[in-house]
């Protein structure tokens, strides 16, 4: 059967699904007078929006589909691209686009492969000019000029930069990373994980850079805890978050890379625990850098996310 998929543009996108943040619940007819849109525009953007996460329609209504929703209100275009950045990351339509892209340097080739592999009922150029705009949008394209489009995933930490800023408060903080972890979020503890991890993303934002740090790391480890309760697996005498992760690969409750990869948390977390002391590995005092403080609380998501994957039988993440 084919994917359904609408044209429009990133800059509509953020529109309608700002004016459904702000009455709450909205049908067409109410974004095209806020928004002063055609109901083509109107209709095609709500369905791209949907179709991207942030809304939901039920009934002839939109409602917000994701936490994330709620910081759209502004007027620093900026903070939206980052916004919109973070669930294009995941949009199945613009990975395979920018993949293709990369292969073959051109879009027009790109957009054709990604409508015959997702069996798009749009037109070559829809597709290409949708995925385009939104890529660009949000600075995970560049335009190189003469029509021609490359990759620019070197972009996506300045995007993080901008999204974390958004959060200035513990619940906007903690919306963010129910949005980062996932459909599974609601499995978690929000005492020992989410919490923790907002607070660290809140540390992380005010270059608290060992606090963001060690608030992460301690989200890991409860994370882990529990974790390995429900797969029986014995953490006794496993001190720290790495030699957890050990106890995970006997019985391939955890895939090697996705072991190994999580250790790169443990491995920042030794080097904060350090403080102000002398690391003898080294014979010198670790800093942690400002987008590392950043990074660890969004690896530690991708952490999670990748282990409730395999937790349920689902698909091999990393």
């Amino acid at each position: 059967m084919p994917r359904p998929f609408a044209q429009s543009t990133a800059e509509l996108v953020m529109q309608v699904t700002e004016a459904v943040q702000a009455n709450g619940e909205a049908d067409s007819t109410f974004v095209q007078n806020f928004c002063d849109l055609s109901a083509t525009q109107a209709d095609n953007a709500l369905q791209l929006s949907a179709d991207l996460g942030l809304l939901h329609l039920n009934a002839g209504k939109y409602t917000s589909a994701n936490p994330i929703v709620s910081f759209v209100a502004t007027p620093d275009e900026s903070r939206k691209a980052a916004l919109l950045r973070v669930v294009l990351e995941s949009y199945e339509p613009f990975i395979v686009f920018r993949n293709r892209l990369t292969a073959t340097n051109s879009a027009d080739t790109a957009a054709q492969q990604t409508k015959a592999k997702l069996d798009i009922d749009a037109h070559r150029e829809e597709v290409k000019d949708t995925l385009i705009s939104l890529g660009t949008y949000t600075s995970a394209l560049s335009s190189k000029g003469g029509g021609r489009y490359t990759a620019a995933d070197h972009e996506l930490n300045n995007q993080l930069w901008g999204l974390a800023a958004s959060a200035n408060d513990l619940a906007a903080a903690e919306a963010i990373i129910r949005q980062q972890i996932g459909s599974r979020v609601d499995q978690l503890d929000r005492t020992e994980v989410i919490v923790p991890l907002a607070n660290a993303l809140l540390n992380a934002t005010a270059s608290r850079t060992n606090g963001a740090v060690a608030d992460g790391a301690r989200a890991v480890e409860s994370f882990l805890a529990r974790l390995a309760d429900r797969l029986t697996v014995n953490l006794a005498g496993a001190n720290g978050i790495n030699q957890k992760l050990d106890k995970f690969r006997p019985g391939n409750h955890l895939p090697k890379k996705v072991v190994e990869a999580a250790k790169y948390l443990g491995q920042v977390r030794n080097a904060a625990d350090h403080g102000v002391d002398v690391d003898p590995e080294v014979g010198n005092i670790w800093e942690i850098q400002q987008s590392t403080g950043l990074q660890y609380v969004f690896v530690a998501c991708s952490f999670i996310t990748a282990a409730l994957e395999r937790e349920a039988g689902g698909k091999f993440m990393i």
